[in-house]
C-alpha cells in the first residue's frame, strides 16, 4: 500500500507541474536551431553538448553526458512489422543521455527535428530527477514540460 501510494504521489506531482523553470539564453535558441540544420553524428554531439550545458545551467542542475551513436534504433517487430522503436534514453545512475543517429529499419540519418526533439525528451527526464526530484515518468505534465521547453526554444 506504502509503495502505491508513492507512485500515486509522484504521479500527482508530476502532472501539477506544467512548465520548466529555466532563463532560456540566446546561445540555447540558436543552439536549438543549428541542430535543426545539423544531419550528422559528430555534429549533433558537439551542437548536442552545448545545448545540454546550457539548459543545465540555466536550471542549475549537473550537466549531462551525451551519447550520439550512428547505429539504427533499437526496435521490436510483430508479424514483420515494427511495434516498438526506441529513439533515445536517459540512465540517471550516468548522468547520460543515449541517441540512435538512424531510423530503425532503413537506417537512415534521423530527420533533425526527431533528433532535438528526442534530445529535449531525455533531457526532460534529468530535469525531472535532478530539479524536481521526481521519479520521472511520461506523464500529463511531463509533455507539458516538454512543450514548455520547445516554445521557450522556439522548435517549431
Amino acid at each position: 500500500m506504502f509503495f502505491f501510494a508513492t507512485k500515486q504521489s509522484n504521479y500527482d506531482k508530476s502532472n501539477k507541474i506544467t512548465s520548466v523553470k529555466i532563463p532560456i539564453s540566446s546561445e540555447a535558441i540558436l543552439l536549438a536551431d543549428r541542430i535543426l540544420k545539423s544531419e550528422l553524428a559528430e555534429a549533433r554531439q558537439e551542437i548536442g553538448e552545448m545545448l545540454l550545458d546550457e539548459l543545465c545551467d540555466g536550471s542549475q542542475i549537473d550537466i549531462i553526458k551525451l551519447q550520439i551513436n550512428d547505429e539504427n534504433q533499437y526496435h521490436r517487430k510483430k508479424n514483420n512489422r515494427v511495434v516498438m522503436k526506441r529513439y533515445g534514453s536517459y540512465r540517471p545512475a550516468t548522468a547520460t543521455i543515449s541517441i540512435s543517429n538512424r531510423t530503425a529499419v532503413r537506417g537512415q540519418i534521423l530527420a533533425p527535428k526527431s533528433f532535438l526533439d528526442t534530445l529535449l525528451h531525455e533531457w526532460i527526464h534529468h530535469y525531472d530527477t535532478c530539479k524536481l526530484k521526481l521519479r520521472s515518468i511520461h506523464s500529463k505534465g511531463f509533455y507539458l514540460r516538454l512543450n514548455d521547453l520547445k516554445e521557450k526554444l522556439k522548435v517549431k
